[in-house]
């Protein structure tokens, strides 16, 4: 039941300032509730926005940002939010966050999707719907000087960091033209990891889509690339999210714990003053190396509303079903991994 005053309809592109407006002053909402987001995905990936809004009078109150995605094997699923970490209902209160899921839970019910997928940061209670607990995020507060980064490091870090500045001469560079090198290095780190990456041109659509809410950092040796993160700009917080790293680079020159370093600097110089650093799987490396950096997991309670589907998805690296598709995508050229990324990527959002 939706609570008298509210009403909720699906947005429009019309609608796209105001509500991005909303979700920069909103604390609940995420960088990927951005209207943006949604362009990109449909752009590239070809899926349909759903997007639903909430209004009190003329008043926007409420955003839920949905993606209708299809599968491989043709079912539809509504997303919130595709392609990224955060989604769910943003409001004012907990009446209008409440309407927004239960306008949602009917379109896919009536529709007969094979689910609807929040991933939520928070908890919600959603009574008779799953819950998957695979993830967690990183986020810390900045200290107020870029030298104290460094020190606040675990003893490890912190010396591994200084060694790849000290001695190994790492810089940390800034600008747009580095795409192409995170894109290359992008790939190279998921082809080693069995799973495929991400089209360039969706790279390209992030830029153009949300202009002036990313950066593209490199780091170098001398004119060597060893590594490229793209970070995305929300409010107070810097969020690094898509990286990709030279082989070899971490054991030779302990590039990773310098780029997280001197990224953390970089935020508090531009007057940032938290730093996300994005999900990783539980029983992963890459949640590994988060923890030795110093970073606090806190789990992403994502829920799940199953209408034809059993269970939640379970296509990840951690399914050992999985196994022979990663070895042989692990053995492929990277030419041909990019090419197939840019088709099975629209299948894995």
């Amino acid at each position: 039941m939706i609570a008298a005053g509210l009403t909720i309809r699906p947005s429009t592109p019309a609608d796209d300032d105001t509500r991005d407006a909303f979700v920069l002053e909103t604390p609940s909402a995420s960088f990927f509730h951005l209207a943006g987001w949604r362009r990109a995905v449909e752009r590239v990936m070809r899926h349909r926005g759903r997007d639903l809004l909430a209004f009190r009078g003329e008043e926007l109150v409420g955003v839920l940002p949905l993606v209708e995605c299809r599968g491989l094997r043709g079912g539809r699923n509504l997303i919130s939010v595709p392609y990224a970490v955060y989604g769910g209902p943003a409001g004012v209160d907990a009446d209008v966050e409440a309407a927004l899921l239960v306008a949602a839970e009917h379109s896919a019910v009536e529709e007969r999707f094979g689910r609807l997928e929040l991933r939520t940061r928070r908890e919600l209670d959603l009574d008779g719907w799953a819950t998957y607990d695979l993830y967690a995020t990183f986020e810390k507060q900045l200290p107020g000087e870029p030298a104290a980064v460094l020190a606040g490091m675990p003893k490890k870090a912190r010396a591994e960091a200084r060694k790849a500045r000290k001695r190994h001469g790492l810089e940390l560079d800034e600008g747009a033209w580095f795409l192409a090198d995170l894109v290359r290095l992008f790939h190279l780190n998921k082809r080693a990891l069995g799973s495929p990456g991400l089209p360039e041109s969706f790279f390209r659509a992030l830029q153009e889509e949300l202009p002036g809410r990313w950066t593209v950092h490199l780091v170098r040796r001398g004119n060597e690339p060893l590594a490229a993160v793209m970070s995305f700009l929300h409010g107070d917080t810097l969020l690094a999210y898509y990286s990709g790293t030279t082989p070899g680079a971490d054991r030779s020159y302990s590039t990773s714990n310098f780029m997280y370093l001197a990224l953390q600097e970089w935020a508090i110089e531009q007057g940032f003053t938290k730093f996300d650093f994005g999900r990783s799987r539980k029983d992963s490396g890459a949640f590994r190396f988060k923890v030795h950096q110093g970073f606090e997991p806190q789990d992403l309670p994502y829920r799940y509303r199953l209408v034809k589907d059993d269970a939640p998805p379970n296509f990840n690296p951690s399914n050992p079903k999985t196994r022979v598709l990663q070895d042989t995508w692990r053995r492929l050229p990277l030419w041909l991994t990019r090419r197939l990324s840019t088709r099975a990527s629209r299948y894995l959002p």
